[in-house]
């Protein structure tokens, strides 16, 4: 554990940047270590060195460390998105997971249409012609790429549409931040 380790005689990261003596049992001194100027930087810039303190004296000495790393994460993603943090990030990735289903809804589909359309005759159509999906004719590889067969790949579509491909969690709405 880094609170364990035997400490240099300088100051930590958070003791230089507040300018003032680094004590033995700095409660700093363990997760802000003195070549990491910017870490207790950012953090003090978006939280206090007095909140960050009284955080670390309430968590438990197990958890100081990954609480340090989430503050840190925290106060950088707050610097880069002041209205929307971590937050920002999330949603970010959960509609980039929206994007990405509805992606793999389609293909589904198409390739589900691809092994019908396959059983069904006796020579299995070649990608360069023409095939025939949802009663719509479809040229692979499609000369609109941002609409093939009534989809549009601009993720567009209304909750009913994604949901005739099967399910879809909406994650796509930014959260508000109270």
């Amino acid at each position: 554990m880094k609170s364990h380790e035997p400490r240099s005689s300088s100051s930590c990261a958070a003791c230089k940047f507040l300018k003032r003596r680094c004590t033995p049992n700095c409660i700093f001194a363990p997760y802000f270590r003195s070549d990491e100027p910017k870490k207790f930087a950012k953090v003090h810039k978006v939280f206090g060195a007095s909140n960050v303190s009284k955080i670390l004296i309430e968590v438990p000495e197990e958890q100081r460390e990954d609480t340090v790393n989430s503050l840190a994460y925290e106060a950088e993603a707050r610097l880069r998105d002041p209205v929307y943090g971590c937050i920002g990030a999330i949603a970010l990735l959960q509609r980039k997971m929206v994007e990405l289903q509805h992606e793999l809804a389609i293909a589904r589909a198409r390739l589900a249409r691809y092994a019908a359309v396959a059983s069904s005759s006796s020579t299995p159509p070649s990608l360069s012609s023409s095939t025939i999906l949802d009663d719509r004719i479809c040229k692979a590889p499609c000369p609109d790429a941002f609409s093939c067969n009534g989809l549009s790949y601009s993720f567009t579509q209304s909750p009913s549409d994604l949901s005739r491909y099967g399910p879809v969690n909406d994650f796509g709405q930014i959260p508000y931040v109270l």
